[in-house]
């Protein structure tokens, strides 16, 4: 048996390894390493939704940081406000992300391509300046998240690790079924799909809604765990460079893809913290060079050169 079939026959065991590690990283690892598997679980799970957008449904959203803020927001504003209990807050905030996103859509599903991106980016600066010259959020100062009881490291850090399998799972879950098959077909031709039965609004729709939903969840424990919120970081387009960076250099399109590439993002922003002043140039350069050897991305690159994938999202 060669290296491809027995890795073939073996990925669900590499995938249950991969998460007995996550899982037990209170246990076993010091403080750094529980810090850096937190951020690699927050970063994975907002970027699988971008990748469900971006690599799957075809929708370049520039907007994410709308519903990253967004859910932050909500938290911030329930538990330091009305003291509201912190994952109640949560849910919220996830729900409230669909409700804003449903208010996007009446406007930029009219929208394709390079239009579409600039109206969700459009909506997030909107956002950006009503909250910091809002009083009621003390504008542009932000607010610290003051929960009745804060939870403890290790509670956070499950919390991230569920929003990290969830999106993984809801992702997959998504591919594997009929929507998944509609959005495969698009991906090949989208007017060719709409003639076998297919309806691209209605599916498209549907995936922009749960990415909102599992964007503004994960925000709200992002955002327990800085305990302070600002609107020009929330809404900022930091958050969409962070996501195209994860998601094109792990490859987009594919499962694995954001999970290598959250690994690789937060590795580099660790070790770039010593060269604040250069981190943007490295990171670019390293950005660069990456898709220079893997034009498709590290996981895409090596799908196609080899034919190996994890977590295929093709029903066979």
């Amino acid at each position: 048996m060669d290296l491809k079939n027995a890795m073939v026959k073996y990925r669900w065991i590499i995938v249950i390894l991969f998460f007995i590690v996550l899982i037990t990283v209170p246990i076993w690892g010091p403080d750094y390493i529980l810090f850096f598997c937190l951020f690699f679980c927050l970063y994975l799970a907002l970027a699988q939704m971008w990748n469900l957008l971006v690599g799957f449904s075809g929708l370049l959203s520039l907007g994410q940081q709308a519903f990253i803020g967004f859910g932050g927001y909500t938290v911030a504003v329930l538990t330091s406000y009305y003291s509201v209990n912190l994952w109640i807050s949560i849910i919220i905030g996830g729900f409230l992300s669909v409700l804003l996103a449903l208010l996007m859509s009446l406007f930029i599903f009219r929208m394709k391509g390079i239009y579409f991106a600039m109206g969700t980016w459009i909506f997030a600066e909107m956002l950006l300046l009503w909250f910091s010259n809002w009083e009621y959020v003390r504008y542009g100062t932000g607010l610290f998240i003051k929960p009745t009881h804060q939870p403890s490291m290790t509670t956070i850090y499950y919390a991230s690790l569920i929003m990290a399998i969830g999106g993984l799972v809801v992702l997959y879950s998504i591919l594997r079924s009929e929507i998944g098959l509609g959005l495969m077909a698009m991906r090949d031709d989208e007017e060719v799909s709409e003639t076998i039965g297919v309806e691209p609004f209605r599916i498209k729709l549907f995936c922009f809604l749960v990415a909102a939903f599992m964007t503004g969840l994960t925000a709200g424990v992002l955002y327990i765990f800085q305990s302070y919120i600002q609107p020009y970081k929330a809404f900022g387009i930091d958050w969409t460079i962070i996501l195209l960076f994860i998601v094109i250099i792990g490859g987009i399109g594919t499962v694995e893809g954001p999970i290598v590439g959250a690994f690789v993002y937060v590795l580099l922003s660790q070790w770039l913290a010593e060269y604040a002043y250069i981190s943007l140039l490295l990171t670019g350069i390293i950005a660069i060079t990456i898709i220079l050897v893997a034009p498709k991305g590290i996981m895409g690159t090596v799908q196609e050169r080899t034919g190996f994938v994890i977590l295929s999202p093709r029903r066979i």
